[in-house]
């Protein structure tokens, strides 16, 4: 296996408490699912996750606290996410439409708005998404 250093950095959410709960649920084997907007992966100018991607999932110190691989991978507009997709993310969230409301509250944020450098960003039922599976395969000390 690759060293966690070489390894492209999973980060959920931006440091602070929102990306301590996640990282603490995917260390507890809780979340095994994530969701982005394609948006914002070509604002990052990252490709798209593909089935076997390996990458370091990094605290809100930036600090490598696992390797995780994807599992799975698909495109779905934000009306189309099922209940398993929102179970599997770890959060707590019982409905759909609970995952999306916060889903959408982390998207309407300021701190998304400024990474998309779009002041105005919202997303609609028809906002394409990326839906990702994922496994831990080591913590790290």
């Amino acid at each position: 296996m690759p060293d966690a250093n070489e390894l492209p950095h999973a980060e959920f959410a931006f440091p602070g408490p929102l990306r301590d709960q996640l990282v603490a649920a995917i260390l507890d084997g809780s979340k095994t699912s994530t969701t982005g907007t394609v948006r914002e992966y070509g604002a990052a100018g990252e490709a798209l996750p593909r089935v076997g991607d390996r990458s370091a999932v990094v605290d809100s110190a930036g600090k490598p606290v696992a390797v995780i691989e994807v599992t799975g991978v698909r495109l779905a507009r934000l009306a189309e996410v099922d209940l398993q997709h929102a179970l599997d993310e770890g959060e707590g969230y019982s409905t759909v439409a609970e995952w999306r409301a916060g889903h959408e509250a982390f998207w309407h944020s300021a701190n998304m708005r400024q990474a998309l450098n779009e002041p105005g960003f919202t997303v609609t039922d028809t906002t394409l998404l990326v839906l990702q599976r994922f496994r831990v395969i080591t913590r790290l000390p």
